[in-house]
């Protein structure tokens, strides 16, 4: 029962999170994405984040989604910017760019992990993700990171 239970509170925090991504203030929208980030794996979220994503109203909702979703440095966040780059114009590009630097430009083993899973994802049957995630990968081996091991 708690399963369940769960799972309707995090569909409902995800519809209302939608809802604040369609607001006509920039604002209330970069919030949504980056509350949504959290629910990345959920499928009901990640329309929703593409949309933010590619935001046509202001790249400031763009830096904060990419943002959120590359600091979960996990494989769902990352396929979600990979599609969103895939087919970004040359402005949000530049935004996500930047995102990914500011992400991966500290630890090597967060860009050396992030490096591999762009591997994988390069290999998915969705074409836009693999896409995506080669012109991610390209960005990545470009980041000298500050901090390596010992």
């Amino acid at each position: 029962m708690a399963g369940q239970v769960d799972s309707d509170l995090r569909r409902s925090a995800v519809m209302a999170l939608g809802e604040l991504g369609r607001s006509d203030d920039y604002r209330d929208r970069a919030d949504a994405g980056h509350g949504l980030a959290g629910f990345a794996e959920m499928q009901e979220a990640v329309e929703l984040l593409s949309e933010l994503l590619l935001d046509p109203g202001d790249t400031f909702v763009t830096r904060v989604t990419a943002e959120a979703l590359l600091r979960r440095k996990d494989r769902p966040g990352l396929a979600t910017v990979a599609s969103a780059l895939a087919v970004a114009d040359t402005n949000h590009r530049d935004w996500i760019h930047t995102a990914i630097v500011d992400v991966f430009s500290i630890f090597s083993g967060d860009l050396d992990r992030a490096i591999q899973l762009c591997d994988e994802l390069s290999r998915e049957t969705d074409e836009r993700v693999a896409l995506g995630a080669r012109q991610l990968h390209e960005v990545l081996a470009k980041i000298d990171p500050v901090l390596r091991p010992a």
